[in-house]
C-alpha cells in the first residue's frame, strides 16, 4: 500500500459546512465533536485498518453511525468518503461511489446495513465492478427489507 492522504479535522469541518450548504441545508451544529476527531485519528491506525478499503469502510461507517453532528451525518459520511477516495487516486470509481452511497448511507444510518455488508459493497465499488453481483444484491436487498424478500406461501 502506497502513501495514504488523510483528512484533517479542520478539513472535515470545512467539508461538513459546505456539504450542509450545498445539499439543501439543515442544522450545522456539533453534538459530539470528539467522535469525528477520534474517527479521523483512528482511521490512520494501520494495525486496525491495514488496507485502504478497511480505512474507507471505517470512515464511512463511523461518521454515519456516531452522529458527531446534529444533522447531516449521512451526507458527511458520503462526502468524506468521496474526498478520501479522490485524494488517494480512486477517481475511476468515484462516480459509482456517489451514485450508490445515497441509498447505502440511508440504510446504514437506519441500522439495516452492518459494517460487514458495507465492506462487501465498498469492495465491489473499489474493484470497479459495473454492478453488485447477484449474491451481494440479494444480501443487500434482504438487509434493507428486513429479511422480507420473496413471496409469502400459504
Amino acid at each position: 500500500m502506497g502513501r495514504i492522504f488523510y483528512i484533517t479535522l479542520e478539513e472535515a469541518h470545512r467539508i461538513y459546512v459546505k456539504t450542509i450548504e450545498c445539499s439543501g441545508g439543515g442544522v450545522a451544529g456539533a453534538i459530539n465533536g470528539k467522535a469525528l476527531e477520534a474517527t479521523l485519528e483512528f482511521v490512520q491506525d494501520d494495525l486496525y485498518y491495514p488496507t485502504f478499503e478497511d480505512k474507507l469502510v471505517y470512515l464511512i461507517y463511523s461518521v454515519n453511525r456516531n452522529h458527531a453532528f446534529e444533522d447531516g451525518n449521512k451526507r458527511l459520511s458520503i462526502t468524506l468518503g468521496g474526498e478520501f477516495l479522490l485524494r488517494n487516486g480512486y477517481m475511476y470509481c468515484a462516480s459509482r461511489y456517489f451514485r450508490e452511497m445515497e441509498n447505502i448511507s440511508y440504510h446504514l444510518a437506519a441500522g439495516r446495513i452492518e459494517k460487514e455488508l458495507l465492506q462487501k459493497l465498498i469492495h465491489s465499488i473499489l474493484e470497479n465492478e459495473e454492478d453488485f453481483d447477484e449474491a451481494l444484491k440479494m444480501e443487500y436487498l434482504e438487509a434493507i427489507a428486513g429479511g422480507e424478500i420473496g413471496f409469502e406461501e400459504e
